[in-house]
């Protein structure tokens, strides 16, 4: 990840959950590269990002977040965590002893991550030619998931629940990019057929249950339709 990635990444990763577009502040770049320059990874410093926003939403705040300085503490946390984590990442016993506690068993988590980061790379050069969001986000999501990938793989205390972060986060930003480049006949489509699934369950279903299952049905057949595998630890 080179040094204009890690600001650009960032800077995405912001706009995109606050919602509007709001260029960033000499503040903001400067809080920026003080997490660069201090070494945070940049999945860390996007986790800290979603997190906040996470956080943010189930709030139900009036006032909107105008400053990545809303996410400083956050994304601070989750690098002292991150931190912790990798004391004794050279121990073998004590990445063996870890391995016996986490629910989702490393090797196994490590073979996901790998055919994950396989999946989204080939994905990736077939959109290269097009040069368009969804190339673009299917490359920013396989460098991404290298340095997740790699991040797991030393760490001696691996935190799954910070990885399913990380790769829901990821996940959010394909979903968004494919939603920006289908074209309008395949999407009229394919509204029509899940409109037509979940028609006859509408009654029994309150308002918010039902806009979630069919924004969750339209996520699916759009994955689908990409060929965009799920990246969460729940479909390993």
């Amino acid at each position: 990840m080179n040094y204009f990635s890690y600001f650009t990444e960032i800077e995405d990763t912001f706009i995109r959950r606050r919602g509007k577009h709001l260029m960033l502040s000499p503040l903001d770049w400067a809080l920026i590269e003080g997490w660069k320059e201090r070494g945070v990874p940049l999945h860390v410093a996007l986790r800290g990002i979603e997190h906040s926003f996470d956080s943010y939403d189930a709030k139900k705040q009036k006032r909107t977040v105008k400053t990545l300085l809303y996410c400083q503490e956050e994304v601070e946390a989750q690098y002292a965590e991150w931190l912790e984590s990798r004391v004794g990442s050279h121990d073998a016993d004590a990445k063996e002893a870890d391995d016996d506690r986490a629910p989702f068993p490393r090797a196994a988590v490590l073979r996901h991550l790998e055919q994950s980061w396989a999946d989204i790379t080939k994905l990736a050069r077939e959109h290269k030619a097009k040069r368009d969001e969804m190339g673009e986000a299917l490359d920013r999501a396989s460098a991404l998931l290298s340095e997740i990938k790699n991040d797991y793989e030393s760490a001696s205390q691996p935190d799954s629940r910070k990885l399913e972060e990380s790769l829901t986060g990821i996940e959010r930003m394909l979903d968004d990019a494919m939603r920006m480049v289908i074209n309008e006949h395949d999407l009229e489509s394919m509204t029509a057929e899940i409109e037509s699934q979940v028609k006859p369950y509408k009654r029994h279903m309150d308002k918010a249950a039902f806009a979630q299952t069919r924004d969750h049905l339209m996520r699916k057949r759009m994955r689908e339709h990409f060929g965009v595998p799920r990246l969460s630890l729940f479909f390993m």
